[in-house]
């Protein structure tokens, strides 16, 4: 999708013109303009969208619903490689430690773990990359198990000053939504945080940083998601979320020459086509861009 004009007399007068100083609060003039053009996007969703937006050089914050809770489907398995590459860092793993596993081992949705099975198995790495880049569900499984399953996930995010995150279960069970319990959601606010600390801050080690951004930077399922509402010259790493309700994309946004921003979108309980559902992020994307440059 390109870079479109939705509603652009809105998102200028709404968004332009927005000029927040390092950990200041936005007028509430301008949060209400703010809220809604997102209001405008909710509503083509037909769902609840949820959006946090950090400059981390700036220090330029912006939200909407960024304290309610939100499944985080596959956007999780960023926090799970982050905490992977933390205990390299602390020499309690190996990038390089092989994991076999077997046929029963795969669930749905391996395109590159099925390959492997009843074999030598995967590194370490390569489980990372594959679940980033692909969302391969088995490796995601993996991960986990390699670092004590999803009750060490929830550690970790406390652990890192996340007190909203946690991780209940694994794929594909993480997927499906209990009645209206809190099972394996976040909020947008909690996630940018995170993501925060381990893609700029000094959670990981510069390598590992390095490592966890090339990752996010090669996923092949984010381009019509945050993606397609970005300027030229702009580059993303970043991780979906998808089931049949919601649809979600995380990312990191590297601006020609300034330090990145931190976009959270999470859209949940739409009844919108798929279509629908990428091109509302699309534009959340945009909106994130027009209001930071």
């Amino acid at each position: 999708m390109q870079r479109r004009t939705f509603s652009s007399i809105m998102v200028c007068s709404a968004l332009g013109a927005v000029a927040i100083h390092p950990k200041k609060t936005l007028a509430s003039a301008l949060q209400t303009q703010m809220a809604a053009s997102l209001k405008q996007l909710e509503a083509k969703a037909q769902g609840r969208l949820g959006v946090h937006v950090v400059d981390t050089g700036s220090g330029q914050e912006f939200g909407y619903r960024s304290d309610e809770l939100f499944m985080m489907l596959s956007s999780f398995k960023l926090l799970a490689s982050a905490l992977v590459l933390a205990r390299v860092d602390r020499g309690e793993e190996s990038l390089e430690r092989r994991i076999p596993y077997r046929k029963q081992d795969l669930v749905p949705w391996s395109p590159v773990t099925d390959a492997h099975a009843d074999g030598d198995g995967l590194t370490l790495a390569q489980l990372c990359h594959a679940t980033i880049t692909t969302s391969d569900n088995t490796a995601a499984n993996l991960i986990l198990a390699s670092f004590g399953g999803p009750e060490a996930l929830t550690t970790f995010a406390r652990q890192i000053g996340d007190n909203v995150t946690r991780l209940d279960r694994n794929e594909p069970d993480l997927n499906m939504r209990l009645g209206t319990n809190s099972l394996d959601t976040t909020s947008p606010r909690a996630m940018a945080m995170s993501m925060k600390k381990v893609l700029v801050g000094d959670v990981l080690a510069p390598s590992s940083r390095k490592l966890l951004r090339e990752w996010l930077i090669a996923n092949t399922t984010g381009g019509k998601r945050l993606k397609a509402g970005l300027p030229v010259g702009w580059t993303i790493g970043d991780k979906t979320g998808t089931n049949k309700s919601d649809a979600n994309d995380i990312g990191i946004l590297f601006p020609p020459q300034r330090p990145p921003i931190l976009v959270t979108a999470y859209l949940a309980d739409s009844s919108a086509s798929s279509q629908i559902k990428d091109e509302t992020l699309a534009e959340v994307g945009m909106l994130a861009t027009t209001n930071m440059r």
